[in-house]
This record gives C-alpha cells, structure tokens and sequence, in this order.
C-alpha cells in the first residue's frame, strides 16, 4: 500500500560552519551602546525602514483605522462580557428576566 502514500521530503537545513552567532550578538549589543554614547556615529536607516509606515500616515482614512482599532477591541470585549453575564444568569436561574 506504500504505492498510494508518499512521504514528504526531507526540509533543507543548512548550518553554517564558520559563523559565530553569539560573537555577532554581542557585536551588535557593542555597537548599540557606543552609539548610545555618542562613540559612534547613528546608524542610517535602510531604505525599507524609512519608507515604512509612510503610505498609512499620508491617508486620513487608514490613520482613523490605526487609531480606532484599539477603541474596537475595548467595545467588543463590553459586549462579550455582557453576553457571558446574561448565559451564566440564565444558566443559574433558568429565566432571562432579572
């Protein structure tokens, strides 16, 4: 029956041989503080950084959207406990009158 089921083939995973992942860390902890101190100078943002966030600030529509994602959530947790309050009550009771 092994005609039928295949199996799935092995994922690539290559590890580096000459890298030390740690070293680069703590390189890059190095180079933030001496920054931090002004030892260095400020690190350019990339291209994708800069432009990030520039098409949503320019659109009134999608920047009501960003601000009033969070007032959506706090209203729809209200109404969700709201709904649990009234199921438990009428579980207890039996009855949808208070």
């Amino acid at each position: 029956m092994g005609f039928f089921k295949m199996g799935a083939p092995r994922k690539f995973e290559h590890k580096y041989i000459y890298v030390d992942e740690r070293r680069e860390k703590l390189d890059k902890i190095e180079n933030k503080a001496k920054r931090d101190l002004g030892l260095l100078p400020p690190e350019e943002l990339s291209y994708r950084e800069r432009i990030q966030g520039a098409f949503t600030n320019s659109t009134t529509h999608l920047k009501r959207r960003k601000q009033n994602s969070g007032y959506m959530k706090t209203q729809t947790l209200i109404v969700l406990l709201l709904v649990a309050i009234f199921v438990l009550h009428y579980l207890l009771t039996g009855s949808w009158s208070f």
